[in-house]
């Protein structure tokens, strides 16, 4: 793939790494924290993209003139409250627990931004779990790594095989990463 400028892609993600990697975009990995607070009365689908926002402009200073940088968040929603990465094993259950026998919605926002420009866009993908026992669910968070993982899950490993029913909308941006969209507005950007 062409590119008139070099993505930096800001984010520790190693799933956001490896779907461009794989998707054979050039790019480097450049990371700084940030503290990832929204205010209380935006609306709730608006905070990935809210959140992509604010870890671009906490990487400015460090962009060249001949990069674009990539932010990304993703959170789980579902009625009406956000899940997020799990603090212990007991919110991993919890969580889990919210999510069994559901549809929720993953939501991904995504930033590219230049010195020049920015483009902010969005991803919803509308994910069914089974009704899940406990443990199924013990299980899953004792062998696997729910910790760094909005929702405490990811699709791609052993709970989204036998606890996954049904999904609408791009199965990447489960992942991480709506990828085939942000190669799309890559490449008008």
């Amino acid at each position: 793939m062409t590119q008139h400028k070099k993505l930096i892609l800001a984010s520790k993600s190693p799933r956001r790494k490896d779907l461009l990697f794989n998707a054979n975009v050039a790019f480097e990995i450049r990371t700084k924290d940030t503290e990832e607070h929204y205010p209380a009365d935006i609306a709730l689908r608006e905070v990935p993209v809210y959140l992509a926002q604010l870890k671009a402009a906490a990487m400015m200073d460090e962009l060249q003139s001949d990069e674009t940088l990539l932010t990304a968040d993703t959170i789980v929603l579902l009625n009406g409250k956000i899940y997020g990465k799990p603090e212990d094993f007991n919110d991993a259950v919890s969580i889990l627990q919210a999510l069994s026998g559901n549809t929720h919605e993953v939501i991904t926002g995504v930033c590219l931004k230049s010195h020049e420009k920015e483009k902010v866009f969005s991803e919803t993908t509308h994910v069914t779990f089974k009704e899940l026992s406990l443990d199924e669910i013990k299980f899953y968070i004792e062998n696997y790594t729910p910790f760094d993982k909005a929702g405490a899950y990811a699709i791609q490993e052993w709970i989204g095989l036998i606890g996954i029913t049904g999904i609408r909308g791009d199965y990447y941006n489960i992942v991480g990463l709506p990828i085939q969209r942000v190669l799309t507005e890559l490449k008008t950007f």
